[in-house]
């Protein structure tokens, strides 16, 4: 007689704290144009920035309808290169491999991942609105069966241990607890299993945490850690780096471009080309593998 493996199901509800729940409270009510308008153009909906490049002539548009398009457009582009280039620092994965997006937002990685390598993907946010929404996205392009989104905690997933092949956060990380964070990907990760993270964090060498951070830090109700802090909660949870790249210069066209941006400018624009040109914030992506 055999008996089905167990799995330990998906928290329907997050687990939460005080701030946890102001965290998913601002993104049950974010409706900022910034992410739904650039995800329109092919329903792939970023929560994050972008790196490149910028095609500059996009500002010379006489038409005004058409000068907001190519804008729109061209952030849009430089948002999908910084998905794109996390996606790839995954590999390599096969379509029978499953992978866990962490802190997905409306959902756009978890759709990258799994367009590049086939691969299934699981992603989780702490917003019912955002995970409703992912799914509704899934299901529209037929990828439900292969792509799923979980209204849970990132930091307690439920998800079954040691089950995953690779796994990530994008601009997600300042919502939680390092040494919480990377021991539930350490869980869940099989050995050799590939952790890659895309974040902002502020630089030790400054000192302490800038004005300019503390002004990001305050708009996005996050708390942006040093960049040391990475190292050592890697460190602790048996996620070891293998890759460091600076991306702070190739971010800063995407961030002075959308501050020309008309209705798509936030406010918070020019706070983070200072704090890229001071030297007090960087843009990092590290890619760690589970030992």
């Amino acid at each position: 007689m055999t008996t089905a493996p167990h799995i330990t199901p998906a928290a329907s509800v997050p687990t939460q704290s005080t701030y946890q729940s102001r965290v998913a409270d601002y993104w049950n009510a974010e409706e900022n144009p910034v992410n739904l308008e650039l995800g329109k153009i092919d329903d792939l909906y970023h929560h994050h920035y972008g790196i490149g490049a910028a095609d500059d002539s996009v500002l010379d548009e006489r038409d005004p309808v058409r000068r907001h398009e190519r804008i729109t457009a061209e952030l849009h582009r430089l948002e999908h290169a910084q998905a794109e280039l996390l996606a790839a620092h995954l590999g390599p994965l096969t379509p029978t491999d499953r992978v866990f997006d962490a802190g997905c937002g409306r959902g756009g990685g978890s759709v990258v991942a799994h367009l590049r390598y086939g691969c299934r993907t699981d992603g989780v946010t702490i917003s019912a609105k955002q995970a409703e929404f992912a799914n509704a996205q899934a299901r529209k392009r037929g990828i439900d069966g292969k792509v799923r989104y979980h209204h849970a905690n990132m930091l307690d997933t439920g998800l079954p241990t040691g089950e995953f092949a690779a796994s990530w956060n994008n601009e997600s990380t300042m919502y939680v607890e390092l040494d919480l964070l990377f021991a539930e990907h350490a869980r869940l990760l099989r050995r050799g299993g590939r952790y890659v993270v895309i974040t902002g964090c502020y630089n030790d060498t400054y000192g302490r945490a800038s004005r300019e951070v503390s002004l990001i830090n305050a708009h996005y109700i996050c708390d942006i850690h040093p960049r040391s802090a990475y190292f050592r909660a890697l460190a602790a949870n048996r996620l070891v780096p293998v890759h460091v790249e600076d991306l702070t210069q190739a971010a800063l066209p995407y961030w002075e471009l959308r501050s020309q941006a008309d209705e798509l400018v936030t406010g918070i624009e020019e706070t983070f080309i200072n704090a890229y040109k001071n030297g007090s914030f960087q843009y990092l992506l590290i890619a760690a593998d589970r030992v």
